[in-house]
């Protein structure tokens, strides 16, 4: 497995939001991000992150956990990479699922603009 290879190309589809989101982890392991502080007067709240595991890589996605619709246009191929309701998990990402997975992180990012959270 090429968790390293495999976290740092998913890293990059976070970090490209970094400017407008808090950084709470950025660790060789571990890149988590929050909403910016005391949006609307209210906590932050987890947006994103990609933390290496034992065996694979995970790639969390707040926004489909609140808005599922989200994911209604992603393919059969990247839902099969899902574990639960927001959570993406990888051993290798090829470039087809890691642009596809560009694509949804902005619309997840763009959904959290137009509700107020960031």
């Amino acid at each position: 497995m090429e968790s390293n290879n495999t976290f740092e190309q998913l890293k990059k589809v976070l970090v490209k939001f970094e400017k407008h989101l808090s950084v709470l982890h950025n660790k060789p392991d571990n890149y988590y991000l929050n909403t910016p502080d005391k949006v609307n007067k209210k906590k932050p709240e987890f947006f994103g992150a990609v933390q290496i595991k034992k065996t694979y890589v995970s790639f969390h996605l707040m926004p489909v956990y609140y808005y599922p619709e989200l994911l209604d246009a992603i393919s059969d191929e990247l839902k099969s990479k899902m574990q639960g309701k927001s959570c993406f998990n990888f051993k290798e990402i090829d470039k087809s699922q890691l642009s596809e997975l560009k694509s949804l992180t902005k619309s997840a990012f763009e959904k959290y603009q137009e509700m107020g959270r960031v």
